[in-house]
């Protein structure tokens, strides 16, 4: 099939053998790439039960058949391996311009096994790979490696991990690009059980598209409208231009999520930002939205450098209005840091949040005190080199909270909440209980985008519907779900691909695709290759003894907000029981939440549940 290399890179640290993996046609054609291929590397090569930051785990760095090809919205990969956080597979998505150089690399991806003797990165450069000694490199933030491997290696991109992974953290990312984070899962301390610093990619090899002038055309229109209808909004303000309006709807998790509003929302806001802080605006790969933020500023002496690029919507809340912080530098220094050691953005500011409720209620020895923009600074730099305070909650609050009987940390299958607060958004609680990734907001539907039409005719969605209602959020859920899955499979920025509405993308996606492989599909088959993939990650999750009881949402979500537009919603038990007995029906999953033989035989991957 065009639009691939038809082999990933396999790559043995132990020994330094470095060889191709086939990728079976078969494969192509039911998962397409990223998510959906991704997992079919997993459930072939993973065994169950092994040390997430041992040398049996494997990751794999996933491409799709858009990749390498100059389209809008198509600078991402996936990075995918068993998480220290959730104990089970798991991936996070990137964007920059690695997926560009992979998508060109003579490769569909790269797959990493076992465990170096020493401290090394991998190059992969013109179609030639080698692994390099990094004794040298090891313990340099990720800028400085990026820049000395480029001194090194020419004109590579370039991903690594910093102290925190280094220092295994299980909620430390690679950082891709000096700003980008993979992160959410705990990778970056999945590297550094691996002893492999980073990583380096020039692609010179070109993808053969089997309908090349429809390609340049439909890449023209594409980017032409992302450029007409996002790059004054999203573009001019980024990712954070919904703060006050997310506050004023009761909906920006505040103190730990006890709250949805925030009364400091407007000070660190996309508008804010881009006033005061904002030197310029950044992009990936043959985006015209330029929405990636880029800012220099000074918090306590300390200077935000404009290489770290700036804060993100999560990052602005979780290090903001979360910790009840209203300090729009404190916020871009603690990105800058969280960059430049490598940690998740959201799960550290999570884990302060969670340190500043426990201190209130006298659960910890030492005070952490809310809204102190210099103590979270501190904090994240304490954290990064497990010094002090920063030792213990570099624990993370799923060991925290049994360690202090505490009912009020905010994480799903180990993994913390994102900034997306579910009880005024009733079908993305489903989606957060019930994602084999853990809490994650990029699974499912946001159920404002489901208050007004136009909706999404093809996709069978064409009723406007009530954000606090209970009623068809489980069907809605399975079909975004499933449709998010098939565009982590493509792999395609959220950002660029509008699921409802007038905008609505997936019709020029799919004749994109057609244009790059030859293969025409349907809504219908969109759909089932999103689902197909999505409940690979489902049984994968299975073998290391995942069930229905996981399937659950934290306390804090349970109880009802105490004020606000929000006010008086939560997700009580027995409304999530309603919603999931209708979800798991829809999904053909048993009474133990797997997913039944007659489902995977009817999607074609019967005999993967062993």
């Amino acid at each position: 099939m065009q639009g691939y290399f038809g082999r990933y890179l396999d790559v043995s640290l132990a020994d330094e053998e470095i060889g191709d993996y086939p990728v079976p046609e078969e494969w192509y054609e039911k998962f397409l790439g990223g998510r959906g291929i991704g997992a079919r590397i997993m459930v072939e090569e993973l065994e169950s039960g092994v040390d997430p930051l041992g040398p049996e785990n494997i990751m794999v760095f996933a491409t799709g058949p858009l990749q390498g090809l100059n389209i809008a919205g198509a600078g991402r990969h996936l990075v995918m391996a068993k998480s220290p956080k959730t104990n089970s597979v798991n991936g996070s998505y990137v964007g920059g311009f690695m997926a560009q150089e992979l998508g060109k690399s003579g490769y569909d991806g790269i797959i990493i096994r076992g465990q170096a003797s020493g401290p090394k990165y991998l190059v992969l450069k013109n179609g030639e790979a080698g692994l390099k000694d990094a004794e040298d490199l090891w313990g340099l933030e990720t800028a400085e490696f990026e820049y000395r491997v480029q001194e090194r290696e020419g004109d590579v991109k370039v991903a690594s991990i910093g102290k925190a992974g280094e220092n295994l953290i299980d909620y430390s990312c690679l950082i891709f690009d000096r700003n980008r984070a993979a992160g959410r899962p705990g990778f970056g301390a999945v590297l550094g059980g691996k002893k492999l610093k980073g990583i380096a990619v020039k692609g010179e090899d070109k993808k053969d598209p089997a309908f090349p002038d429809r390609l340049k055309s439909l890449k023209g229109e594409f980017a032409k409208s992302l450029a007409e209808n996002k790059a004054d909004s999203l573009g001019k303000y980024g990712t954070s231009r919904g703060v006050d309006s997310l506050s004023e709807s009761g909906l920006l998790p505040t103190k730990n999520f006890q709250r949805g509003e925030f009364s400091g929302a407007e000070e660190i806001s996309g508008e804010t930002m881009a006033d005061t802080i904002l030197k310029k605006r950044d992009t990936c790969s043959a985006c015209p939205i330029r929405c990636k933020r880029v800012v220099e500023t000074e918090f306590d002496g300390e200077q935000v450098r404009p290489k770290y690029g700036g804060p993100e919507y999560e990052t602005v809340a979780a290090l903001g209005s979360l910790c009840l912080n209203s300090d729009l530098d404190s916020i871009a220094l603690a990105n800058q840091k969280c960059n430049r050691y490598g940690l998740d953005t959201i799960s550290t500011g999570n884990t302060i949040a969670f340190a500043m409720e426990a201190s209130e209620k006298g659960l910890l020895d030492w005070k952490v005190d809310w809204g102190d923009p210099k103590e979270i600074v501190e904090l994240v730099e304490a954290i990064a080199n497990k010094e002090g305070i920063g030792k213990e909650l570099a624990r993370g609050i799923s060991e925290l909270k049994e360690e202090l009987g505490a009912d009020f940390a905010v994480e799903i299958k180990g993994q913390e909440v994102p900034m997306h607060e579910p009880r005024g958004k009733k079908a993305l609680g489903i989606s957060y209980a019930t994602t084999p990734r853990g809490a994650n907001h990029m699974e499912g539907p946001h159920d404002t985008m489901l208050e007004d039409e136009p909706l999404a005719p093809e996709l069978g969605v064409t009723e406007p519907m009530d954000r606090y209602s209970y009623e068809g959020k489980a069907e809605v859920a399975k079909i975004f779900e499933d449709l998010r899955s098939f565009n982590n499979s493509l792999v395609m920025c959220a950002f660029t691909t509008n699921m409802v509405g007038e905008n609505y993308s997936f019709d020029t996606v799919r004749e994109m695709l057609k244009a790059v492989t030859g293969q025409k599909i349907s809504p219908e088959d969109m759909l089932e290759i999103g689902e197909r993939n999505y409940l690979l990650l489902r049984l994968l999750a299975s073998r290391e003894g995942y069930t229905a009881r996981e399937d659950r949402l934290p306390e804090r979500l349970k109880e009802p907000l105490p004020s606000g537009a929000t006010e008086g919603e939560g997700i009580p038990e027995e409304k999530l029981d309603e919603m999931l007995s209708e979800y798991y029906e829809l999904r053909g999953y048993d009474e133990d939440g797997m997913p039944t033989r007659e489902i995977l035989a009817d999607l074609g991957i019967e005999g993967l549940d062993k």
